[in-house]
């Protein structure tokens, strides 16, 4: 949030994963209308919400009559091996937002919603300067079909199991190694130190990543990755990670 005050006001904010938090507001504010987040948080540091939180929040949210609003942006079209984070838990969203993978880099954004959300918003209520252009949507209908016909959320769920089993063998027992933790191509490496300076570093060597939340590295490879690009990462990563722990 820094940076971007004054914030949008009217939000309550909780520990995330904590529905225990969301049940208290439940109980003392009656304002409340929705509840929006990210079934894995991206810029949060790849926390992972686990299944019975999913079916707990959707429950709530059906009893209070909340909508229950998924950010998929970043873990949704294929990347966790679903279409959507969501489905992992097999609960529903009323809303879904969509938009980085939806046309393979072609920039585009949608607003997806189902049951009683659906209708709220009519042709000119929120307009959009290249809002359905034509090229976006070809592009993303083509992302669908190569999704589909590639079988990359299957290779989502191998390769992503392959770097993260990788990068456990090679780092077990290095000291400063918090977690390794994620779903399919959504990847998160956590340090007990500020890491940001390994960016850079991993650039010089030809490997993008990135660090979110200060101390996790954060992978998000291409769904078309292969196990011998995967194999490359970690051997490139590994190294750099102990060196750091060990000389800062």
């Amino acid at each position: 949030q820094a940076g971007f005050e004054p914030l949008v006001q009217g939000f309550i904010r909780v520990p995330y994963k904590d529905i225990e938090a969301i049940r208290k507001i439940a109980e003392h504010d009656h304002t409340v209308v929705a509840v929006m987040l990210e079934m894995i948080q991206g810029e949060g540091g790849v926390n992972v919400a686990d299944e019975t939180f999913q079916r707990e929040l959707r429950a709530l949210c059906d009893d209070k009559g909340w909508l229950m609003m998924c950010d998929e942006v970043q873990c949704g079209m294929g990347r966790t091996g679903k279409w959507y984070g969501w489905q992992h838990a097999g609960t529903k969203p009323d809303v879904m937002t969509l938009a980085k993978g939806l046309a393979s880099g072609v920039p585009i954004g949608a607003c997806v919603t189902s049951g009683k959300a659906t209708g709220l918003f009519g042709p000119g209520n929120h307009g959009s300067t290249f809002g359905g252009n034509p090229l976006a949507c070809a592009a993303g209908l083509a992302t669908f079909d190569t999704i589909v016909e590639d079988r990359l959320m299957d290779n989502a769920v191998a390769i992503g199991d392959q770097i993260r089993k990788g990068m456990a063998e090679a780092l077990v027992g290095v000291a400063g190694v918090v977690d390794i933790r994620g779903r399919g191509l959504m990847i998160g490496i956590e340090l007990d130190r500020p890491c940001g300076v390994l960016m850079a570093r991993a650039a010089e060597q030809g490997l993008l990543l990135s660090v979110t939340a200060e101390r996790v590295i954060r992978l998000l490879p291409a769904l078309t990755f292969t196990a011998d690009e995967a194999r490359t990462l970690v051997a490139m990563l590994a190294p750099m990670v102990r060196d750091f722990l060990a000389n800062g």
